[in-house]
């Protein structure tokens, strides 16, 4: 049985955007590079060698983005509730324990206010290890109140989406999210507040076909996979191969559905940059804001 066992890898996968944080050394999953792991870290965990986009967390996202690295969190007493006494493989009581525990969050959204680039903005930023960074009602009306809350305090709402779609556990509960947020984007639109959405691996299902894509501005980090449905079931369902490519960031920026590609070692000052046109900011702001903006200028 010794060669069954050698097929049983712990390698990860080419597409894998986990970083290993075992050791001191890493292997990149998409060059192959074996690479000194705080290399990684200390360059945004983006492979050095190929510029390969690993996955952060939400936390990780706000201390990057944030001015000072400081932020303000809001709704965080939000958690789900299985009101469908749902169950597959266990319970989704249980699910929701063992992500809880797992993530230290109530559910895969966190909402805060902070400034970027001395410039006041309403966060909302969601965590794919929490189930897959699933929308489900917890998610809809966190984010849906952070929209309300940029529009009564007049301050720009960033949302970046991490999420494998609509959360099946709670069934049209979950469908319905994907209306209410985007009610609560039009009122926003209306009061003339921006809103900018940022598209990270992987944006898909609802929240691709709802608020992900009503940004004032859409960007995206590269390499990343959007769209609704999989390229698997699209291609069985047309029976036709798909373009190289497909469903990545760079694909949908070059068929206008994205405004920019953004490396996430830019993103802090192109949003600066962005936000500065969309408000009318004056440059009189800190050396940090100033800084950022002519980085990218």
């Amino acid at each position: 049985m010794a060669w069954f066992r050698k097929q049983r890898s712990s390698k990860r996968p080419v597409g894998d955007r986990e970083l290993d944080t075992a050791g001191k050394w890493t292997k990149c999953n998409h060059c192959r590079e074996i690479v000194y792991r705080t290399e990684i870290l200390d360059n945004a965990s983006v492979c050095p060698k190929c510029d390969y986009h690993f996955r952060i967390s939400s936390l990780d996202r706000l201390t990057a983005l944030c001015d000072d690295g400081e932020w303000t969190e809001f709704s965080s007493e939000l958690g789900p509730v299985d009101s469908l006494q749902f169950r597959d493989q266990k319970r989704y009581t249980e699910r929701i324990e063992q992500y809880q525990e797992r993530t230290g969050m109530k559910d895969a959204v966190v909402c805060a206010e902070a400034s970027l680039g001395a410039i006041p903005v309403v966060f909302a930023v969601m965590e794919y290890s929490f189930m897959g960074g699933s929308m489900g009602s917890v998610v809809g009306e966190k984010i849906a109140l952070a929209a309300e809350r940029a529009a009564a305090t007049r301050r720009p709402l960033i949302v970046i989406s991490c999420s494998g779609g609509a959360r099946m556990q709670e069934g049209a509960q979950s469908l319905m999210q994907m209306a209410k947020i985007s009610a609560a984007l039009a009122k926003l639109r209306e009061a003339g507040i921006p809103f900018i959405s940022v598209l990270t691996d992987p944006t898909t299902g609802g929240v691709t076909a709802s608020y992900a894509m009503l940004g004032d501005i859409n960007l995206a980090e590269p390499g990343a996979l959007i769209g609704f449905a999989g390229p698997r079931v699209i291609e069985q369902t047309i029976r036709e191969k798909l373009p190289e490519g497909f469903q990545r960031s760079e694909f949908l920026l070059e068929h206008g559905m994205l405004d920019m590609v953004v490396p996430r070692t830019e993103m802090k000052p192109t949003l600066a940059k962005v936000l500065r046109h969309l408000t009318g900011a004056t440059k009189s702001a800190p050396s940090d804001a100033v800084a950022a903006e002519q980085a990218i200028s």
